[in-house]
C-alpha cells in the first residue's frame, strides 16, 4: 500500500521556490502518492475571535484538516517573511488550530525551508522545528537550502553535492519513520 504524502510551501507566492522544494522532496521517495496543495488555494479572512464567533471556521480550514488527516506524512517549506511564518501560513495554521485536535495529527514530518538568500530561511526552520511537535508533528528530518537559485534546478534537483547529500539524509530518516508508523 502506497504511503499519502501531503506537501505544501508555506507560502502565497505563485512562484514560490518553497513549494518547488517541497515538491521536490515529496517526489524524491519513492513509491509514494503525493498530492501537493498551493496556500493561494486556501485563502481566508484573517483569523480573529469575533469573526469565528460571527460566522464559524471557514469550510476552507476544515479542508486542508482533511488533507492533514488523510495524509501518512507531511512534508512542508517555509518561506521566511520578516524572519518568521508567511502570513498566509500562518493564518491557515491559526483556523485549523481552532477544529478539533492536534493541527498536524500527530504525523511525521518533513520541514524545509529556502530563500533566495545565503541563510535559506533558515530563522523560520528553526521557529518551525522548535514548534510543531507542540502542535502535533513529529518532526522526522529538517533541512535548510541556502541560495536557492544557485543550488537547484527544475531538472536536477539540489545541485551542490553537500548540500544534496545532507537534504537526502534528512529524507531518509523522515520516510523512514513514516513507513514505520
Amino acid at each position: 500500500m502506497s504511503q499519502k504524502i501531503l506537501a505544501f510551501g508555506a507560502s502565497n507566492s505563485r512562484n514560490s521556490i518553497n513549494k518547488k522544494l517541497a515538491t521536490y522532496a515529496a517526489n524524491q521517495i519513492e513509491g509514494a502518492t503525493v498530492t501537493i496543495l498551493d496556500l493561494n488555494d486556501f485563502e481566508m479572512p484573517i483569523y480573529s475571535i469575533d469573526r469565528e464567533k460571527e460566522t464559524g471556521i471557514p469550510e476552507l480550514a476544515t479542508q486542508f484538516k482533511q488533507y492533514v488527516k488523510e495524509a501518512d506524512g507531511l512534508i512542508i517549506s517555509f518561506a521566511e517573511h520578516n524572519g518568521a511564518y508567511s502570513a498566509a501560513f500562518k493564518n491557515v495554521m491559526d483556523w485549523m488550530s481552532r477544529i478539533e485536535g492536534s493541527i498536524w495529527e500527530d504525523k511525521p514530518a518533513l520541514l524545509l525551508a529556502t530563500s533566495p538568500g545565503a541563510r535559506g530561511a533558515k530563522t523560520v526552520l528553526d521557529i518551525a522545528t522548535a514548534a510543531f511537535p507542540f502542535r502535533g508533528a513529529k518532526v522526522m528530518g529538517s533541512f535548510s537550502l541556502p541560495s536557492f537559485n544557485q543550488n537547484f534546478s527544475q531538472e536536477d534537483g539540489i545541485t551542490d553535492k553537500e548540500l544534496s547529500d545532507e537534504f537526502h539524509r534528512q529524507l531518509n530518516m523522515f520516510s523512514t519513520s513514516w513507513i514505520e508508523s
